[in-house]
């Protein structure tokens, strides 16, 4: 064999060689970059989960400060449901009271809405005592306006309509014309003190004349002896009365006889100041006709004091004192129906 013949299948064996080095160097290539790959792919994951762990224990702080919250926030729940449940207490307790209150309040406004109208009741019946027994219309007033002002503090509506029935009575009562029974009756009293000391027509005038003499004191500086002429003379007057023949002889009075006649001009007055408490004009003034008859019969016409008595008569007979008083009968039934709608209501 030659050397050729032997070179060329060295030759032969080398050329694999070389491609098994190029693969070789493919793989090892290959792998060098899976290498790489896999470190960097290692290295990110390795960020990654460095990332993560970082994140985790945020979350976990994060976890942590929520769950603190969430305990506190517990916690102030529970202490707002407590809040809430004596709130809920309180609140039940404050409507118990309301209602005990309401209630109270209730009974309250019926009491005194009772007691106004029993008030108001008494009030008329005072009035109308007034008016019928006494026929004192002021006083009838002032009842009347007493009561009215007594249920101005109820705003209800029966309220509301038995004060206008009591402002008519009102109204209709200040429509009467006044008389004034104080001052007539106060009259009729000074004129039975006049009476009881009138001078009767049988009371002896000389001897009236004898006394204002002896009271006269220009006679006192006179002498003995002018004072003898002077009494001589006043008995020789005293002997001869002139007297009138064309009229009948004054009634002559025994002690007596005047005290009951006084007596009866006293009866006569008072039950003259009873008619005028009652109204009642003709026993008024019947009786009043009587004392002037009777003083014109018996007493001295010509004195002083029984002119004033003639004049005061003749005023206290020209008054009229027939007046129709009303007699409530709206108010009182007002007040009944009032009463009624009190005693349904409860």
């Amino acid at each position: 064999m030659t050397d050729q013949d032997t070179r060329v299948p060295f030759m032969l064996k080398n050329k694999p060689s070389m491609v098994s080095i190029g693969w070789v160097v493919l793989v090892i290539a290959a792998l060098s970059t899976l290498a790489w790959q896999w470190l960097n792919t290692r290295h990110k994951f390795n960020e990654i989960e460095l990332s993560l762990s970082q994140k985790l224990e945020q979350y976990q702080a994060i976890n942590k400060q929520s769950l603190a919250l969430a305990k506190q926030a517990e916690e102030r729940s529970t202490q707002a449901n407590m809040r809430t449940i004596v709130l809920e207490q309180k609140l039940a307790e404050s409507r118990d009271q309301q209602e005990a209150l309401q209630t109270l309040y209730t009974q309250l406004a019926e009491s005194r809405e009772s007691t106004a109208v029993a008030e108001v009741e008494q009030l008329l019946n005072i009035a109308s005592q007034q008016l019928q027994l006494s026929g004192n219309v002021k006083s009838a007033l002032l009842a009347l306006q007493a009561a009215h002002k007594r249920l101005e503090p109820l705003e209800l509506p029966r309220a509301i309509q038995l004060r206008e029935t009591l402002s008519l009575e009102i109204e209709n009562l200040q429509e009467i014309p006044q008389i004034d029974i104080v001052s007539m009756s106060s009259q009729l009293s000074y004129l039975s003190e006049l009476c009881a000391k009138l001078p009767l027509i049988s009371e002896s005038q000389p001897t009236l004349n004898a006394k204002a003499a002896a009271e006269n004191p220009t006679r006192q500086a006179k002498t003995t002896l002018q004072k003898l002429v002077n009494n001589i003379w006043d008995d020789i007057k005293n002997l001869v009365t002139v007297e009138r023949i064309n009229k009948p002889e004054p009634p002559l009075l025994a002690v007596d006889q005047s005290f009951y006649l006084r007596e009866n001009l006293k009866l006569r007055l008072l039950t003259a100041r009873v008619a005028l408490l009652q109204h009642d004009e003709a026993t008024y003034k019947a009786d009043l006709d009587s004392v002037k008859n009777w003083l014109r019969e018996y007493f001295d016409t010509k004195h002083p004091d029984t002119i004033k008595a003639f004049i005061l008569l003749n005023k206290l007979t020209s008054n009229n004192i027939s007046i129709e008083l009303p007699r409530l009968s709206e108010s009182f039934a007002a007040v009944n129906r009032y009463k009624l709608t009190l005693e349904e209501n409860n």
